[in-house]
């Protein structure tokens, strides 16, 4: 059975100022998503799931089901304030849906097979998606996942803080713990963390996460319990989130299973600010230079 690949598009792309999972990259009007969609063809996934929400649904599937038709299957699920709540009542002032383990969650009755989770405004580089396939292939479990790490130092933006999943990793590999740090910048030659008003430096080698995960099916059951947990102890919080960090955190202290983590050689790159957009396209660019990609991606 071939791993699906989920994308989390629902995003508001607040700081980025506009809806960038939509926006072209490459020089044939490819987006970012179109990138990760062919690395994951040719690593071997066989469906795509897109996470994306009603009030742009009908332009989101107008760019990609006529360039995919054909070529792999895919699927839509949206993700709305009130999906998997069973009825819970937000705040008033909350105004968006709950975050990336909620989108995931969102998925639960189109995915039936091992799945990977990636971000649609990341480019995470052919070489992430091939192990993450040959994970999903071959050593996914119930009490197994994974990861694909990234250094820290080459994932940072020059035109804002970033947030990513800080990882600790033990002698073998697995993930210890997870913590989502949400003002990551470079500060001369550090790399800084922002939390309470207080400043942490990171080695410019730290695994982080860039929302890049591989799940047992299973998983989504473990996930609706933590939602449920999180909406009557967080739920009445404007902003509160639940993240994917949460629950691979919790999966490890539950002592429920392993999550391992796989390094890439891949390069990082994305746009979580309008400014980024220009050296994303220089990257793609010098890619296709290279050879690593056709200059159509999908003639």
């Amino acid at each position: 059975m071939k791993p699906t690949l989920l994308i989390l598009a629902a995003g508001m792309g607040s700081r980025y100022g506009g809806i960038k999972q939509m926006d072209s990259f490459g020089p044939s009007g490819e987006t970012i998503i179109d990138y990760s969609i062919y690395d994951a063809i040719r690593s071997g996934f066989g469906k795509i799931v897109f996470i994306i929400r009603e009030d742009f649904a009908e332009a989101f599937k107008n760019i990609f089901e006529s360039k995919l038709k054909g070529k792999v299957e895919t699927d839509y699920v949206m993700q709305e304030m009130d999906s998997f709540t069973n009825g819970f009542k937000p705040s008033v002032e909350r105004t968006k849906p709950w975050g990336t383990a909620h989108a995931v969650l969102c998925a639960k009755d189109a995915i039936n097979e091992p799945f990977a989770v990636i971000n649609a405004d990341d480019f995470y580089g052919r070489d992430a998606f091939e192990k993450a396939a040959k994970f999903l292939r071959e050593e996914v479990s119930p009490q197994t996942w994974c990861i694909i790490g990234y250094q820290l130092a080459k994932t940072l933006s020059e035109n804002g803080t970033v947030s990513r999943g800080v990882c600790q990793v033990d002698e073998n590999g697995n993930l210890m713990s997870i913590a989502e740090r949400v003002k990551i910048y470079p500060e001369g030659n550090k790399i800084i963390y922002e939390e309470n008003d207080a400043k942490t430096e990171l080695p410019s080698d730290t695994p982080v996460s860039m929302n890049f995960w591989c799940f047992h099916q299973n998983a989504f059951d473990y996930i609706q319990q933590l939602f449920k947990k999180f909406l009557e102890e967080n739920g009445y919080k404007p902003k509160a989130e639940f993240f994917i960090p949460i629950v691979g955190d919790a999966f490890i202290k539950e002592k429920i299973g392993q999550i391992k983590v796989i390094e890439t050689s891949s390069q990082w790159f994305g746009v979580t600010y309008k400014e980024d957009a220009p050296g994303v396209k220089q990257s793609i660019q010098a890619l296709i230079e290279s050879g690593a990609y056709p200059k159509k991606l999908w003639d």
